[in-house]
């Protein structure tokens, strides 16, 4: 068993302790499973309804703490303070989207059948486990917690490391709203196993390897699980693109959030035909970012969130240029506070190279040049991951027709991937499998319950 795990966060933009708390003790865990276990009942028995009204309140809450808490996920994740805000605000959408859409969605239906009367109801699992990543702390917890509170579950959040603050905040405006059925575990990683067998499903956000670790502890004690995991998302630029838009979009895609989001653009895929004018105008989009403190508004790139995620990414990227790809842009290591890490672009990127294989997690980009379209498909495929994708062609009813040979959760065509309330989102291959947002996601945290009258 290893030691326990203190819960530290450092300000990415200049490398100081922000804040630390000690991790729970086996005892604090216990506590917190059983007066949860309490609030299983009442709170399920609530009409869809009742639950609405008081989510809405907790909207409320997270509105009027809106700037203190984009203010501290900007000094625990570096992210710019725009970015944070755009975060908490899309949480609230998402609270007032299920608080509207759910009572009709949850609702029973009846299915015709030899019976006198039957149908399904849509029921609560019971308790949702959830251990969530660091790069959206505020999103990821809401993303899963609101549909599964929604239908009727009690939620407990095993949080990342490095975001104690931002966590203890989102705890305070849970608490303000006056709802006990979402709690947050500051467990380490000896005692999520426990937490997973006190609970009825996981949901879990992050990378592939610690997935296939929650998936093997929850299936040992056939919980259910919703995996969210890595992705290397292609972005593929066809012969009829529109070259200047689809460079801006890359960009966009590729360094947003200083380049750490599962969803980003990561392999850009062009055909022969345009690859020289899109490369040029990629690089010269990228030109324009500027590292710096995160919370002016003239900064467009955040540093990243760790020392340790900058070595391994540098690392990635050395492994790159020592297996015949060019450097375009960035690669080195800047001196001085923080964990900054400039855009950085890799040109002939191949099969040999480390970055070819596995997730970028930050603002590297890789180019890669495919022989023909079909050549594109083929490279856009050649990749554990299957989270999402984006083709630009002018031609959308033939980039529908491509879209479909992609193997991944979404395809967007000419315009970069990202996430939206009213559609499902989630992946295949190691980038996971279960979906979230929409009323898939709500019906992965329901027991779809079959009656039957004679």
């Amino acid at each position: 068993m290893s030691a326990m795990t203190d819960f530290t966060s450092c300000n990415p933009a200049t490398g100081e302790l922000v804040f630390t708390r000690p991790a729970w003790t086996a005892e604090q865990l216990d506590g917190a499973l059983l007066r949860l276990a309490g609030e299983r009942a009442p709170w399920a028995n609530l009409s869809v309804e009742a639950r609405a009204q008081k989510l809405l309140v907790l909207a409320d809450t997270l509105t009027a703490a809106r700037l203190e808490l984009a203010d501290l996920v900007t000094r625990e994740v570096g992210k710019r303070t725009v970015e944070c805000l755009a975060e908490i605000d899309k949480s609230v959408q998402l609270i007032r989207y299920y608080a509207e859409l759910a009572p009709a969605l949850l609702a029973a239906q009846p299915i015709a059948t030899q019976a006198s009367k039957s149908g399904v109801a849509f029921e609560p699992l019971g308790q949702v486990l959830a251990i969530m990543p660091w790069n959206y702390p505020i999103w990821q917890v809401l993303r899963f917690a609101v549909p599964a509170l929604m239908a009727g579950n009690t939620c407990l959040v095993k949080p990342a490391p490095v975001v104690p603050l931002s966590t203890a905040r989102l705890q305070d405006c849970v608490r303000e709203a006056g709802l006990t059925v979402l709690d947050v575990a500051w467990i380490d990683h000896d005692h999520v196993e426990t937490a997973i067998k006190a609970s009825d499903a996981v949901a879990f956000t992050g990378s592939t390897t610690a997935g296939r670790l929650i998936a093997s502890l929850a299936g040992r004690h056939l919980k259910k699980t919703v995996l969210e995991l890595g992705g290397s998302n292609p972005f593929i630029v066809l012969a009829d693109a529109d070259v200047e838009a689809a460079a801006r979009e890359a960009v966009h895609s590729r360094f947003r959030d200083a380049g750490q989001s599962c969803n980003a653009a990561k392999r850009m895929i062009v055909v022969p035909e345009i690859a020289d004018a899109f490369i040029e105008q990629f690089v010269a989009e990228a030109s324009t970012l500027r590292a710096g403190d995160p919370t002016l508004p003239e900064t467009s790139l955040a540093p990243m969130t760790r020392a340790d995620l900058r070595c391994n990414l540098h690392a990635q990227v050395t492994d790159a240029l020592h297996n015949g790809a060019n450097l375009l842009l960035g690669g080195t290591l800047p001196s001085g506070p923080g964990f900054f890490y400039p855009a950085t672009i890799l040109d002939n990127v191949n099969p040999a190279c480390r970055v070819y294989h596995e997730e970028v997690f930050g603002p590297v980009a890789s180019l890669i040049r495919a022989r023909d379209e079909a050549d594109a498909i083929r490279i856009a495929n050649d990749t554990p991951f299957g989270l999402g994708a984006s083709l630009y062609t002018a031609d959308t009813e033939h980039g529908w027709a491509l879209a479909r040979q992609i193997e991944a959760g979404s395809v967007f065509i000419n315009r970069h991937t990202s996430s939206d309330l009213r559609l499902p989102f989630g992946g295949v291959k190691a980038s996971g499998y279960g979906r979230e947002l929409s009323e898939f996601g709500l019906y992965e945290y329901v027991n779809v319950k079959t009656y039957w009258q004679k």
